[in-house]
């Protein structure tokens, strides 16, 4: 993305995103991006908001953050939860802001929910209700299927009647809104083309085996450079933080489960994986330009 292609039009400024797969080195371009428009960089990365975790996160270094703002990094407590709602709710105003002063927000970030949270806001389907699921699952699945055709049949001559878990929820929507899940999808849908229309942002594309040896590279530099002693300091910790990568594995060489070569192999094979999510994830949303790195 270059010093043009932020510009978006519409009602207000809007941010520039640079998105894509752990690893493929969203900081260092989102730095370059930012200098480049005067821009303000924004987290959305969901386990760099943590304090204390700098090194096992991969946040942006000391280097990297000089003569740029950087934003919303190391801002939770470890035993905090949050969510892409919470999240929201943290990055609005940051960016409303940074644009009430002239400014440009670069997000960037691999938390795909977080992102989609931000650019499109939060789905209108309700969450599900383990009341009325325990309800439905205890029916006969020919009944669930009569009972969606009577109540949303758009719904249900598009979903896979076959498959017990999709009319379950497609029933479930129905249920808790009163009204049919066919209208909430189709109007969240065609909200999200229009949307999509004044957004910009890129998506870091790396070849397979390139993305495979930064990760590695990664992995053995955070060992070295901290991230053990990083764990080591950390009390108790939230359902959510406990779930970024490398925590668990630094645990168990801490606690003398595994050796450090075990260690590093398991961190990225973990990371690998979630690399191949997000690219999916990234790939699903067309409105992000791949640009390839490498």
């Amino acid at each position: 993305m270059n010093s043009k292609q932020h510009e978006t039009g519409g009602a207000g400024p809007q941010p520039c995103y640079v998105c894509g797969p752990t690893a493929s080195g969203k900081s260092a371009h989102a730095v370059r991006l930012a200098r480049d428009i005067g821009g303000e960089i924004v987290n959305a990365d969901a386990f760099q908001l943590y304090r204390g975790l700098d090194v096992l996160t991969a946040a942006p270094t000391h280097d990297e953050r000089c003569g740029v703002p950087h934003h919303l990094f190391g801002v939770i407590d470890p035993s905090s939860r949050i969510d892409a709602g919470g999240y929201l709710r943290l990055a609005r105003p940051v960016i409303d802001a940074i644009h009430a002063r002239g400014r440009t927000a670069v997000v960037v970030g691999g938390s795909g929910l977080y992102l989609k949270f931000l650019t499109h806001g939060p789905s209108p389907l309700p969450a599900g209700d383990p009341a009325l699921r325990t309800e439905l699952d205890a029916r006969p699945l020919d009944e669930l299927v009569a009972r969606l055709r009577a109540l949303d049949p758009d719904e249900a001559a598009r979903t896979d009647l076959h498959n017990r878990r999709y009319v379950a929820r497609a029933l479930e929507i129905c249920l808790l809104t009163g009204g049919r899940a066919s209208a909430l999808r189709d109007g969240w849908a065609s909200r999200t083309r229009e949307v999509a229309a004044s957004l910009r942002g890129v998506w870091l594309r790396r070849t397979r085996e390139d993305l495979h040896a930064r990760i590695a590279a990664r992995t053995a530099r955070m060992l070295d450079d901290g991230a053990i002693d990083e764990v080591a300091a950390l009390g108790d910790v939230s359902a959510t933080c406990e779930k970024a990568i490398g925590l668990r594995q630094i645990r168990a060489l801490l606690d003398g489960s595994i050796d450090r070569a075990t260690c590093a192999e398991r961190i990225n094979a973990a990371t690998r994986q979630y690399a191949k999510r997000q690219e999916t994830w990234f790939r699903r949303e067309t409105w992000l330009e791949p640009l390839d790195c490498g």
